[in-house]
């Protein structure tokens, strides 16, 4: 049964590609007077425009770029820039789904949480190693791991182990539910840490993700306060996550790829004692229950649930998706807010709802279809809150 559907979703991912074809800037510059005239009508500032040797104009700092085809027309920076950020999301968003419904699958047959997501860690640091070594990639210096960067993997460690144990204890969907309180986390957080609060009204768009949140956990049918308390302890760590990996990327030294390549290295073998702590003395037993035939109470054989070679296998695809779907998550904080981030990630948690509930089949109560909404709502009532009142400050600077 595992191997199947572990095969089934893993299939589906490899069918999978990025675009190939990537947009080209073109760099036009503008001569003669009607050229002139043409670039003064967009500076709107007023600014003077510089004359170089040859006569030829450089367009004014406000003026990004002047395409062909008329003022309307979208730069192709821009365009580019956009398309980039909306492949990063749409990438995560396909990774996601994949790793929660092989990861749901794992842990419904052997519930070691702890074990799973630390060796999932291990898969994530293997992968990034060979790309290294191979130089598919440029590898990080040494001495550029900071203490900052420690803690950054102290907070993705934390925040993973967490919401595998939230998967664990509870239905897919239900996890996901609580976890969409994490732009209430990643703004408070974000204010802490980089001294910029938003207006009033920005926060309180965020009461009917809270209050959405709360209205579909309080009749879930498979209610479980490990996986409540699980899933809001791995808001608060991925919110930290997000701005200490913004501010760590700021300094300059670290690309995203390699900071998440490294702070997965070092959760790694921050997470063994973890597993010995808490579930090291039922690794074994477990392992040898799920992969061996059994005589029941009636004299009749029940037949193994799986295969060490089927576990292990398993154990490796949900660590490749785990590692794939939060480099390219890595990706895109690199390009947004870690606020229009955690909005995006709460957005993915519709889909691996909705994928979560046609796969596992767990029953949804009205009550919680409607919290849902509500908080699903709330979430884009904050987004767009949140966006109108930045355009305000722009202008206003």
């Amino acid at each position: 049964m595992l191997g199947n559907k572990t095969r089934y979703f893993s299939l589906l991912i490899l069918s999978l590609g990025l675009p190939s074809k990537v947009l080209c800037r073109s760099n036009e510059r503008l001569n003669g007077l009607e050229r002139t005239k043409s670039i003064l009508r967009h500076d709107s500032k007023g600014a003077t425009p510089r004359f170089s040797r040859l006569g030829y104009i450089s367009p004014p700092s406000n003026v990004k770029e002047i395409q062909r085809g008329g003022d309307n027309d979208v730069p192709a920076g821009k365009l580019y820039s956009q398309l980039k950020i909306i492949s990063y999301f749409a990438l995560w968003y396909i990774l996601n789904i994949q790793y929660n419904i092989v990861n749901k699958l794992l842990l419904n047959i052997i519930p070691l949480p702890i074990t799973i997501g630390t060796a999932q860690f291990f898969v994530g640091s293997l992968y990034v190693a060979m790309t290294w070594l191979t130089k598919l990639r440029a590898a990080p210096k040494l001495d550029t791991i900071t203490k900052s960067v420690s803690l950054v993997a102290v907070t993705h460690a934390s925040g993973q182990l967490l919401s595998m144990i939230s998967l664990c204890s509870g239905p897919v969907s239900f996890t996901h539910v609580v976890k969409a309180l994490e732009p209430f986390f990643s703004a408070i957080v974000s204010g802490l840490f980089f001294g910029k609060w938003m207006p009033w009204q920005v926060y309180a768009s965020l009461i009917p993700v809270v209050g959405g949140v709360g209205v579909a956990c309080l009749k879930e049918l498979n209610f479980s306060w490990i996986s409540f308390w699980g899933a809001m302890g791995s808001n608060l760590a991925f919110a930290l996550r997000a701005v200490g990996s913004k501010i760590v990327m700021g300094a300059g030294e670290w690309t995203s790829a390699n900071l998440f390549g490294m702070v997965t290295i070092l959760a790694s073998f921050m997470s063994v004692p973890v597993v010995f702590a808490s579930e090291g003395l039922s690794i074994f037993s477990l392992w040898k229950k799920v992969i061996s035939s059994t005589v029941n109470s009636e004299g009749i054989t029940v037949e193994a649930i799986t295969t060490s070679a089927k576990l292990i296998r398993a154990v490796f695809i949900s660590g490749l998706f785990h590692y794939l779907n939060n480099e390219v998550m890595y990706l895109a904080l690199s390009k947004v807010h870690p606020v229009t981030l955690a909005v995006g990630n709460t957005m993915k948690r519709v889909f691996v709802m909705v994928a979560a509930v046609i796969v596992f089949q767990n029953p949804v109560s009205f009550q919680a279809g409607v919290g849902s909404a509500i908080g699903i709502g709330g979430v884009l009532l904050y987004s767009l809150v949140r966006n109108r009142y930045e355009e305000l400050e722009k202008k206003e600077d």
